[in-house]
């Protein structure tokens, strides 16, 4: 049996995903059981448990939290149980004891290479590098000793970009966090550390905002603040009565922000790290609106009068039977009446065809902590009301625990946005889940005055009924407006006539 056991990125649950490392659940040095959870990897979806391969000690991590990754990536190693052990983190450069700076390795890590100072490894030469993506060699061993090589100067007050954090958190610090403080002038011991351990994050020095001053010049004025990688920065943070801002950490691309004296003008404020789930759907959004489909919204109202009152007569008996009867099943019922009268809305688009599903799988978007996911609930055309209150509940109830696989997101063919149980009357347009056709939005539930005419022709008068409005936005290279039309047309009788 080999003595180390690699930590990769599991295929499976990663494939056509975006990924990063939301945390690790073990630090370096941990004694670590096979199959324990390990590691927690956020996908532009669902959160991904993965499990340690084998048992031993956490030898050395290679990929950082919030860090992209891949399927299959290697993420570090496990040293196997009663094999000799070298920990480290994240192709952390080793120097020799004598103090030499000759490099024996090379590393790179978001896009910047790191000079290894030469280290003797403690089990042998170092590791070739991994993979053509950017992890290079491995140094088994680690700093140590009163030779070991001094962060080089490149003048007084200021550390060079590519010099390694001094302090006992340099051992800790992953490539990306090491050049964020030679930028900002920072020494990792400053910096209180919110990753595994104590560990500083690259979120942590960001929030930190501290920057180094040049001495012998001007600050600005205590309490002023000053523009710095698109946060603004007060002059207590860190600037000084006897320096000024280092103008290498200031952001060039932020002078809109400043005035003529260089201090903001739009006053503190602070940067909050995207999740892989935000920047997916932020790119989702803009390729859907503005690179796909041409979207155009229609608006109808619907009564909700025979919904409450059947719900009202079963709910107690679904609730029973183990279902909850939520407004959302009657409305994922009504859409499976839309689409047969309006095929295309359960459709694709290509450059050759129009693809028409005959299977109608269904997203519901459900709003987390975390952003929006859409589970799908699948077959909904082969499931009456029961089934489908039944499949919603425990779909929604996985999601809300964070318990979605990533097949629970896969495969929908329409998608449904009840916007309005967070209070909105009307949403348009509803960007639509490409590759999909068309989108529904449901618009808050509430009391309203309309006219009723009698049946035998008497006079208007004015009821209260529930009521709420309804969207369908379409991808225009589908649908015209009279297919939108006859879909929610349909949709809204549905309600109205039956239901259940």
């Amino acid at each position: 049996m080999s003595s180390e056991v690699e930590i990769r990125a599991p295929a499976e649950q990663t494939e056509g995903t975006r990924s990063q490392i939301l945390r690790w659940l073990k630090s370096v040095g941990d004694t670590v059981a096979e199959n324990e959870p390990l590691i927690e990897l956020e996908t532009d979806k669902v959160t991904v448990e993965v499990a340690s391969p084998g048992s031993g000690t956490l030898r050395e991590i290679l990929k950082q939290e919030q860090e992209e990754i891949g399927p299959g990536d290697l993420l570090g190693w496990i040293a196997a149980a009663g094999a000799a052990t070298s920990v480290g983190v994240g192709r952390q450069p080793a120097a020799q004891n004598d103090g030499s700076a000759s490099a024996s390795a090379t590393h790179k890590a978001d896009g910047i290479s790191a000079a290894a100072h030469g280290a003797a490894p403690a089990h042998g030469a170092a590791r070739a590098s991994e993979d053509s993506s950017g992890v290079g060699a491995r140094a088994g061993g680690s700093a140590s000793g009163p030779g070991a090589a001094a962060p080089p100067q490149t003048g007084e007050g200021s550390v060079d970009v590519g010099a390694p954090a001094t302090g006992p958190a340099a051992q800790s610090l992953s490539p990306a966090v090491r050049r964020l403080l030679a930028e900002r002038g920072l020494d990792a011991s400053e910096v209180r550390g919110t990753g595994q351990g104590g560990r500083v994050t690259v979120a942590d020095v960001i929030v930190h905002g501290t920057i180094k001053v040049a001495p012998g010049t001007a600050a600005p004025a205590m309490g002023a603040a000053t523009h710095v990688d698109g946060r603004n920065i007060s002059a207590g943070d860190g600037a000084t009565s006897g320096g000024s801002v280092n103008a290498g950490a200031v952001n060039a691309g932020a002078a809109g922000n400043l005035d003529a004296t260089g201090v903001s003008a739009v006053g503190p404020s602070r940067r909050v790290p995207h999740t892989a789930t935000r920047k997916r759907i932020a790119e989702h959004m803009v390729q859907s609106l503005l690179h796909t489909a041409p979207h155009v919204t229609t608006v109808f109202e619907a009564d909700l009068t025979a919904v409450l009152e059947h719900r009202q007569r079963n709910k107690e008996e679904f609730a029973r039977r183990g279902a909850p009867l939520t407004l959302t099943a009657y409305f994922l019922q009504a859409t499976v009446a839309a689409i047969r009268a309006v095929p295309e809305a359960n459709s694709r688009w290509t450059d050759s065809a129009l693809e028409i599903y005959d299977s109608m799988h269904i997203g519901v978007a459900t709003a987390l902590e975390t952003g929006l996911v859409v589970p799908v609930l699948r077959d909904v055309q082969a499931r009456d009301l029961f089934e489908t209150a039944k499949g919603l509940e425990a779909l929604v109830s996985r999601a809300r625990e964070g318990r979605l696989a990533p097949a629970d997101m896969r495969g929908g063919t329409f998608t449904i946005s009840n916007h309005g149980v967070s209070g909105s009357l009307v949403a348009t347009p509803i960007i639509i889940n490409q590759p999909q056709a068309a989108i529904l939005g449901i618009g808050k539930l509430e009391k309203r005055p309309v006219v009723s005419s009698d049946e035998d022709g008497g006079e208007d008068r004015i009821v209260i009924r529930p009521r709420c409005y309804v969207t369908l936005t379409i991808d225009h290279r589908v649908m015209d407006g009279h297919q939108a039309n006859r879909f929610l047309q349909t949709f809204v009788e549905r309600l109205v006539t039956s239901p259940g």
